[in-house]
């Protein structure tokens, strides 16, 4: 199978392409700015739609996993002219290139679609973001919508995992309580948290499978950021008084948030053979990794 994945050198696109080529798949990993290490590397700006579409028809994938995309909350929202050509251009030309050469098309959506108004959201809740990062994303679902090609759109929740470049959550408390400095944790902002092994082996599942419609690819455990910070101050006997409570309504965020933006992923638990990891089960795990 010849797999084409963008945003390739990101949080989760590098664990998806190391994956495919561990499983000896052809994978074109498309990157902007940092060249990924596995894979055959492809140079793309997603804002250059002509090029996107020369890429395509030169590679002709029998999979596309696009992942790339502008995920900055409160950039979107100051820069929604590049937010729209990157999250519903870039994927509509992506779509349509692959649609015309009969490739799946995997298109990682996001919990913020969601109002948070109520969490647990199901496949077939209706979507409602509050702010101009989800409402793009919710375009680029539209886009696939319109399309009568074979696709499947994955929506997953705060992904954590390792990366060169950039910390997730956990690191970011681990690191912090290790060095002694207090932290604002909200308590009141509630996700499912996706260990990236995980999502990365539930991506590949669904792509050759080619499981077509909505699926929800989160972790199975709702927990707010609080409750996730205690636990990692816990399982390594950090300073849990160095964790301050901290509401949404005191950030200072260009962007609204939902405030539970957790995914019932009951869905993928009874289809998938690669099961939705419960918090319990990924956080020591992803410390396990840290330390080795």
């Amino acid at each position: 199978m010849k797999f084409l994945v963008t945003g390739s050198a990101g949080l989760v696109g590098q664990n998806v392409v190391r994956d495919l080529v561990k499983k000896n798949q052809e994978v074109f990993s498309v990157y902007h700015n940092d060249r990924p290490v596995d894979g055959t590397p492809i140079n793309l700006d997603l804002t250059d739609l002509e090029k996107i579409k020369h890429t395509m028809q030169d590679i002709k994938p029998d999979i596309v996993i696009h992942l790339a995309a502008m995920t900055n909350v409160d950039l979107c929202e100051t820069e929604q002219e590049l937010a729209h050509t990157i999250n519903v251009k870039s994927t509509e030309t992506l779509a349509k290139q692959a649609a015309k050469s009969k490739a799946f098309f995997v298109y990682i959506s996001t919990d913020y679609v969601f109002d948070g108004k109520e969490g647990m959201k199901k496949e077939d809740d209706i979507p409602n973001p509050l702010g101009y990062y989800g409402k793009t994303k919710l375009e680029g679902e539209m886009v696939l919508n319109n399309l009568a090609s074979n696709w499947a759109i994955a929506r997953t929740s705060t992904p954590f995992g390792l990366h060169p470049k950039k910390k997730s959550f956990p690191l970011w408390v681990k690191e912090s309580l290790e060095s002694k400095k207090e932290i604002n944790v909200l308590t009141d902002q509630f996700t499912s948290p996706t260990y990236v092994p995980n999502l990365s082996k539930m991506i590949i599942e669904v792509a050759t499978k080619q499981i077509n419609g909505i699926i929800h690819l989160a972790g199975a455990s709702r927990i707010s950021r609080y409750e996730l910070a205690s636990m990692i101050a816990e399982k390594l006997n950090l300073d849990k008084k160095l964790l301050l409570k901290a509401k949404t309504e005191e950030m200072n965020w260009k962007a609204k948030r939902p405030k539970d933006s957790s995914l019932d992923v009951s869905k993928a638990t009874e289809i998938l053979d690669e099961k939705p990891q419960a918090i319990e089960q990924s956080i020591p795990l992803f410390l396990d990794e840290i330390t080795n």
